[in-house]
């Protein structure tokens, strides 16, 4: 006989503001009705990053790629025009394009060979007299689209809901952090060819926690720090803050970090490249101005789009893409960002910086991805024990009443995600005393 008390339902946030406290369930990293829902209320309906304009720089190249479960073909058409299609035929539902890239003026299905051109229109129905109206099919049956794509600064942003607001209200403060990146070089940014993938034993939020939290900087790399060190480079935490840009998104501004290859110089790259910064350094002063160049060019930024968009401009630039598979399964992809125009010896050695770091194999990713699954595996342990069942995220709490600009080093950014997760979601918060409003999101900007 079922029982006449319905169980409390554990909220998935818990604020303290009396004792100043902020609280995580971990439900939210392993409850499959928690995954399901944020797969109806966050990825379906608002705006993810998809990938790179230059990523497909001619007419008919193609990528397939899958977003929020949903396979897509991100191309260019005949005309150069940036598309992007939903990866079915609309025949009969058959995955279109089977190939992962390419270039080609269409697309055929090889299970009954219908034909679509790449700007979406019908190109070729077998036996299409066996139809009573062949102009209306042919006009019916043309490729799905998804419902909303804006691209700023090269970045393509899709949404499989058309009820979300313009790219650029949603992207708020981080849209001109992306634009300090095309502003580096004169000549704009560039993908360089080929993806990095691989995929994490961990819920998609870890991973957005881990690229927001300084405070595992020291301890979890402290091989990377020592190699700093030895190569005459002043490893620091002074400069170093986080910021909640609201919507989701949130930014780490890193001095000190390591240095950025043709903005920061350091002894490990070498005499050549440091006359090639302190050229490029006088470049940008004269194009951006002194106050602009500064806020470019001597801050390391690691930026998070909510959901699923991470930029590294730490020593070199990455771009990394969160797909969640399941409560405790992400695919991650990652490409470089280089200078469309530039030394080929910068090149090089930018390349060499960065996948020491934050490529896979780097001194600094292994040690991530072991982290955020070692959470994983470790959340198991309390599942069921009711108040010892939550993740500490109160780090930094105390300044933020206060009003004092939160460090890289607290809590306040991943705050500010959950936050918004929360109000996303209505999963489930529980406040205690009274909010304060002296929260700082948001710097000024130059």
């Amino acid at each position: 006989m079922a029982s006449e008390t319905s169980e409390r339902v554990a909220p998935m946030l818990v604020e303290d503001w009396e004792r100043l406290t902020f609280r995580v369930n971990r439900e939210a990293y392993r409850s499959p009705e928690m995954f399901a829902k944020e797969r109806v209320n966050i990825w379906l309906k608002t705006w993810l990053y998809l990938g790179h304009v230059t990523e497909i720089p001619e007419k008919n190249d193609f990528k397939v790629r899958t977003l929020a479960g949903r396979p897509l073909i991100f191309c260019r058409d005949t005309e150069g025009e940036i598309r992007v299609w939903l990866n079915s035929c609309p025949h009969r539902g058959t995955v279109l394009c089977r190939e992962n890239e390419g270039s080609q003026r269409r697309f055929q299905c090889f299970y009954h060979a219908w034909t679509f051109n790449n700007d979406g229109s019908v190109a070729a129905i077998p036996d299409d007299e066996a139809y009573q109206d062949v102009e209306e099919m042919r006009r019916s049956m043309n490729l799905r689209s998804v419902a909303r794509m804006e691209i700023h600064e090269g970045y393509v942003f899709v949404s499989f809901s058309a009820d979300v607001p313009p790219l650029l209200e949603h992207l708020g403060e981080a849209a001109d952090y992306m634009t300090m990146i095309e502003e580096q070089h004169a000549s704009g940014v560039t993908t360089l060819p080929g993806i990095q993938k691989y995929s994490v034993r961990g819920n998609w939020k870890l991973a957005v926690e881990n690229a927001m939290d300084g405070y595992h900087f020291s301890p979890t790399h402290n091989t990377f720090v020592g190699y700093l060190r030895e190569n005459g480079f002043a490893v620091t935490d002074e400069g170093q803050y986080a910021y909640n840009l609201g919507n989701g998104h949130s930014l780490l501004v890193l001095t000190g970090h390591g240095g950025r290859i043709s903005m920061i110089w350091e002894p490990r790259f070498g005499e050549a490249e440091k006359a090639r910064t302190e050229a490029h350094r006088a470049e940008m002063v004269e194009r951006l101005g002194e106050k602009r160049a500064h806020y470019v060019a001597d801050e390391s930024h690691i930026l998070f789009v909510f959901p699923n968009l991470l930029l590294f401009d730490i020593e070199g630039l990455s771009i990394r893409q969160l797909e969640p598979v399941a409560p405790g399964h992400t695919d991650v992809r990652a490409w470089q960002l280089v200078p469309r125009e530039e030394d080929p010896e910068s090149t090089a050695l930018r390349m060499k910086t960065v996948v020491s770091f934050v490529g896979p194999g780097g001194l600094a990713t292994p040690d991530d991805i072991e982290a955020y699954e070692a959470v994983q595996r470790g959340i198991e342990a309390t599942r069921g024990a009711g108040d010892l069942d939550y993740s500490d995220m109160s780090r930094g709490l105390t300044d933020e009443v206060k009003g004092v600009q939160g460090r890289s080093i607290d809590e306040g950014a991943m705050r500010g995600f959950w936050r918004h997760w929360e109000q996303v979601l209505d999963a489930g918060l529980e406040v205690t005393g009274e909010r304060p409003a002296t929260f700082l999101e948001g710097r000024e900007m130059p």
